[in-house]
């Protein structure tokens, strides 16, 4: 069994295969852009749907379900690179990064957890979900992820590059699964979110890590009150800025336009097509009355 499920692409553009002879190295195409996103809907639907199903939904998690969604109208980003060649995945996969601090505060250390097919997926099932695995992980109860980290505090420093391509090279180059030698079965999935707004910034840009092979990485600020020009006048608003880095060998302005107008769509009309909420509030009322 391969360690992903995928299908090869073979009608590319010659610019595709340029860039693709052109750069070698994932730090090398990097590209950064930052979306100026209205999240007052957005804070009034979480603030609602709190409310209704007794979760503590977060910024993240519509997030991460409209990542999900921008990959599903752009299939083309939801991408590898082996031999040269591009493959797509089958299967959605959205990583979160999550900060341990369980040894103190002074040696806080950062790990993640990966939600698969979130397209297909509500909300509260997302926030559910979410919730369990990141817990398991600040518990050090997934086995997998201890048993990497395990491996990797034993590793010489001066080994650590070769190690680590290697790796890379064996679960991604070659598609092998080493789950049975402690290796995470695709531990990274299509993108990666981490949430600097909890830090309190506004803006970062995270640099693309060439061992998990993921091409697009997301850095949400924090949510603010700024001003804003609308229909003449200046108003308060509360915005977000979404900070992106992607692999340019993968992704080009194209599907970074295609990729902008979902999140956009998505986020700032929540109401329109995040779950609705009367369906929320109806299925509560039922399995109270069961």
């Amino acid at each position: 069994m391969p360690n992903l499920e995928l299908a090869r692409k073979d009608d590319i553009s010659s610019f595709r295969k340029i860039a693709i002879g052109t750069w070698r190295t994932p730090s090398d195409p990097s590209v950064y852009g930052t979306l100026e996103l209205r999240m007052d809907e957005a804070m009034r639907y979480i603030a609602e749907l709190r409310e209704r199903s007794g979760r503590r939904v977060t910024v993240s998690h519509l997030m991460a379900k409209a990542v999900a969604m921008v990959l599903r109208e752009c299939p083309d980003a939801n991408a590898i690179l082996r031999f040269n060649r591009i493959y797509l995945r089958k299967r959605i996969g959205v990583f979160f990064q999550v900060a341990m601090t369980d040894q103190g505060s002074e040696k806080v250390d950062l790990s993640g957890a990966t939600l698969f097919d979130l397209e297909q997926k509500s909300l509260v099932e997302i926030c559910d979900e979410f919730e369990a695995k990141v817990a398991k992980v600040r518990a050090r109860q997934d086995e997998s992820l201890e048993k990497t980290r395990a491996t990797f505090l034993k590793v010489p420093y001066l080994a650590l590059n070769l190690v680590l391509r290697l790796a890379s090279a064996l679960l991604y180059t070659f598609n092998l699964d080493l789950r049975r030698f402690g290796a995470p079965k695709d531990a990274f999935g299509s993108a990666m979110i981490t949430n600097i707004g909890s830090l309190g910034l506004d803006q970062a840009f995270v640099p693309l890590v060439p061992y998990s092979r993921v091409p697009l990485l997301i850095a949400t600020g924090a949510v603010r009150e700024r001003p804003v020009a609308e229909d003449g006048k200046v108003v308060a608003r509360q915005m977000m800025s979404v900070n992106v880095t992607f692999d340019h060998r993968l992704i080009d302005g194209f599907h970074a336009a295609v990729m902008s107008r979902v999140l956009r769509e998505w986020m700032e009309h929540p109401f329109e097509h995040f779950d609705r909420l009367d369906d929320i509030e109806r299925s509560g009322v039922e399995s109270k009355a069961a």
